[in-house]
């Protein structure tokens, strides 16, 4: 069942399904959109038009792009300058929500914290088995 919700595009109502975010409606201005911005792609000339380009010549947001490249409608396998925001930075990536670096850089952060844990818990076991037996000097 459906909940009613306001479309983001053009604030009119509609039943959200968990299917599609925007109305019927945008939906329909959308794929228009998409159709005329894989006609524009589709042209050998334009295979590697950048995103300003494709923007600048179809009309359509950059967030739509971003929004097509993420869902896999538009494969940047087929067109090398297509991505969409890394969720971190910013820079451009066309798969995962993180960009190369950013993982990277991820990735050596965890190791760090695994190798910090692994230090303190040996450390605490050292703590728990050690005793220390001190020796009075006076009854030797």
């Amino acid at each position: 069942m459906g909940e009613l919700r306001n479309c983001p595009t053009c604030g009119g109502f509609f039943n959200y399904t968990g299917i599609r975010e925007v109305c019927g409606k945008c939906t329909q201005q959308e794929e228009q959109m998409y159709e005329e911005v894989y006609r524009f792609l589709r042209r050998r000339e334009n295979r590697a038009a950048t995103i300003e380009r494709i923007v600048e010549e179809t009309g359509v947001t950059e967030t739509l792009l971003h929004k097509w490249v993420r869902r896999g409608r538009l494969q940047p396998a087929l067109f090398p300058n297509l991505g969409y925001p890394c969720d971190n930075c910013g820079a451009l990536t066309t798969k995962g929500k993180l960009c190369e670096a950013c993982a990277a850089q991820l990735q050596n952060e965890l190791k760090q914290f695994e190798a910090a844990e692994e230090f303190r818990d040996a450390l605490q076991q050292s703590e728990k088995g050690a005793y220390h037996v001190g020796r009075n000097e006076e009854t030797l």
